[in-house]
């Protein structure tokens, strides 16, 4: 194992805004700047996720936010800090399940702040905040059927196909304006034909079909089993951050848990046949990307104990010993840091060292540190940069969960 001094030596501090300097150079001219999270429960990665995003915005041109949540959700933030109106609405009416992800009071403060920033702005020069995940089938199905009646009324016939396809099939087809039952093994060629109905409309309810068709491929996939639902959730999201650039002709930032942002060749999900947006954004953007990850070593942390349950404050116990956290608080202890990895041949052995590394999801039972939640990792090649906070406490939520509110699990466990 590396000595702990050459963790010492590269470590910046990190005690304020003003800290993460060094890392808007490194960002330098990239379109791309993808911002994890070792757990969607913990204050301090949302705090520090939100002052590096105002840098960005502030000081890069940054345009968008793009962030793992769902679009239609995520479009009722993005009208209010557009046009002034207070986001608190918006954020507090997350309701699927785990709604703590994002109805919480750091994500508020944020988009308070981007409400504000926005104000002195005109409206083509405004910050956006867009939804990339996959799961708001119903809710984008109502979307694109409300926009239709109110402007498509000559294509209202495809999109009742497709809305009562996913329906229960006892319903009555004439519910939906269709003059004959249809009982499909799948709902693709009615997503095909409603993706061509609607062709270049407006964005945000091709979206939602985006959105739709992505969901069915997925939901198909989980029916299936194995890597192929989160694969299709991370390209869906991959896909959907590249049109965000393109309406926006803007660079972006992105909000998702470190298993969507550190490069997943750098882990064992290569082997288990996973990809994940920070590959597919390398792979697709090159040089154009900069992935940040974060860790700690204890604290407390929000999350349920089973999938949908209500959540709670958890405690993080110290990190297991061997692992990327125990390492580095055994370097820095009680010291948080900031970590910009260096080219290969320039920088130490710790980070090309297999070590793992700890991800707790919105299911967490700290009981099992010692047999999970630790994905084997390379850091150096799976992140740009990491910040390292030692101890850290629980998110703010601004609501309980609902009940019997939760989408189906994801592959290997939800992120």
């Amino acid at each position: 194992m590396t000595n702990v001094e050459e963790v010492r030596r590269p470590a910046l501090p990190l005690t304020g805004p003003d800290d993460l300097g060094p890392l808007l150079e490194r960002v330098g001219e990239a379109r791309f700047v993808l911002i994890g999270e070792a757990t969607h429960g913990t204050h301090d990665f949302y705090a520090w996720r939100a002052e590096l995003t105002r840098r960005l915005i502030a000081e890069k041109g940054f345009g968008f936010v793009a962030v793992e949540g769902d679009w239609p959700d995520c479009a009722r933030i993005d009208h209010a800090v557009t046009t002034g109106a207070d986001p608190f609405d918006a954020v507090y009416a997350f309701a699927r399940w785990p709604s703590f992800m994002w109805a919480n009071e750091e994500v508020l403060a944020f988009c308070r702040w981007l409400r504000d920033w926005n104000a002195a702005r005109p409206p083509g020069a405004r910050c956006g905040f867009h939804g990339l995940d996959v799961y708001s089938l119903w809710d984008s199905l109502r979307a694109i059927r409300r926009y239709a009646a109110a402007h498509l009324p000559e294509r209202m016939e495809s999109v009742m196909r497709a809305l009562y396809c996913f329906e229960s099939y006892g319903h009555d087809p004439q519910q939906y304006g269709l003059a004959t039952r249809m009982v499909p093994d799948t709902c693709e060629d009615e997503v095909v034909h409603l993706l061509a109905t609607l062709g270049d409309d407006e964005f945000g309810v091709r979206q939602n079909a985006e959105v739709v068709a992505g969901a069915e491929r997925y939901y198909r996939a989980m029916v299936r089993g194995g890597p192929d639902s989160w694969n299709i959730r991370d390209a869906h999201m991959a896909d959907t951050l590249d049109r965000l650039a393109e309406h926006h002709q803007a660079k972006g930032v992105v909000w998702a848990h470190n298993t969507h942002v550190g490069d997943a060749r750098a882990t064992d999900m290569t082997a288990a046949g996973m990809t994940n947006l920070g590959q597919l954004a390398r792979e697709r953007h090159r040089e154009d990307v900069v992935l940040v990850g974060f860790g700690t070593h204890r604290g407390t942390v929000v999350a349920g104990d089973r999938w949908g349950a209500q959540h709670q404050v958890m405690p993080v116990p110290p990190a297991r010993p061997a692992s990327l956290e125990a390492f580095l608080h055994e370097a820095l202890p009680g010291r948080d840091a900031l970590f910009l990895v260096p080219p290969p041949g320039l920088r130490a052995g710790w980070y090309d060292e297999p070590m793992g590394h700890r991800a707790i999801g919105v299911v967490y039972h700290p009981e099992r540190e010692r047999w999970s939640n630790y994905v084997p990792t390379v850091v150096g090649r799976r992140y740009d940069a990491f910040l390292w906070l030692d101890e850290t406490r629980a998110v703010r939520p601004l609501h309980g969960e609902p009940q019997g509110d939760a989408e189906p699990e994801t592959y290997p466990t939800a992120m």
